[in-house]
């Protein structure tokens, strides 16, 4: 007996449904759960999970008051949220143009300027960096010309700084401290950093200053953790040569031998260092 066309198609589509659900819906799935069983990849399928937090998502090593704890290698900065937040993964949306700070935040200058700031401090090295001054904020300046954007320069304010400006004169005006709240760039000001005399070469690394696009990565690059291992050998009763053995053995190179940069898995070389 033939169907009606109808039913014929109520049909079909209802097999189709149960096939697709059986395909896409059990054996896919359990196919890749099984793939996750492999040894080998079982560990990241789980999370790659420690004792102490997950080697693929970073964390601070500080007190309870935000301070460094001394005898651990310390991570990049975060943006995400109070700091390795995965419910608020973020970069801060700050570029290269943000140089002069508001009431509400530091420009992403004054940041990188403090972090360095900290960092060699922390690591008794020169934290200065090029357009900074040595209290650790933007050396910006906004000028003031007779014409506007051009012609002599009539005042000269340190935008960043309300306190004793870093410059005493620019082009033989005398520079002013900043006002709080005062938008010097709408009241016509050139918006000028100041690259100061700091070396070309910073000696602390871009990554202890900067925040990764996700706030979470849980690597930083060899050159902040080589930085920190004269530290972490003084704390810890060490060699500087034992403490970069084991920073060596932590290093990963390149993604498929060209991409990216080598980087060291911070968690997993603390671990290490409490496992001695």
């Amino acid at each position: 007996m033939r169907l009606p066309a109808w039913l014929g198609q109520h049909l079909a589509a209802l097999r189709a449904l149960l096939v697709f659900t059986v395909l896409l819906g059990l054996a896919y799935p359990l196919a890749f759960v099984a793939i996750g069983r492999i040894p080998g990849l079982s560990g990241q399928a789980d999370g790659s999970l420690t004792a102490v937090g997950s080697t693929l998502i970073g964390q601070s090593f500080t007190d309870v008051d935000g301070n460094p704890v001394p005898r651990y290698f310390q991570s990049r900065p975060s943006a995400a949220g109070d700091g390795y937040d995965p419910t608020s993964t973020s970069a801060s949306n700050l570029g290269p143009e943000s140089v002069v700070d508001t009431a509400d935040s530091p420009s992403l200058l004054t940041q990188v300027c403090a972090r360095s700031l900290a960092v060699g401090k922390l690591e008794g090295v020169d934290g200065s960096r090029p357009y900074c001054t040595t209290d650790g904020v933007g050396a910006v300046l906004a000028v003031f010309h007779r014409d506007g954007l051009t012609g002599p320069v009539t005042r000269v304010v340190s935008v960043n700084q309300t306190g004793n400006p870093f410059l005493t004169t620019y082009q033989g005006v005398v520079v002013e401290p900043a006002r709080p709240g005062e938008d010097y760039q709408a009241l016509g000001g050139v918006i000028t950093p100041i690259r100061g005399n700091a070396p070309a070469q910073p000696v602390v690394p871009a990554d202890a200053v900067t925040a990764s696009g996700s706030g979470l990565d849980p690597h930083i690059s060899p050159a902040y953790a080589d930085l920190q291992a004269p530290r972490i050998a003084r704390e810890r009763g060490l060699t500087e040569d034992q403490v970069r053995r084991l920073i060596a053995e932590h290093t990963t190179g390149r993604t498929l031998g060209f991409l990216g940069e080598p980087a060291v898995n911070v968690l997993e070389l603390n671990l290490a260092l409490d496992g001695r």
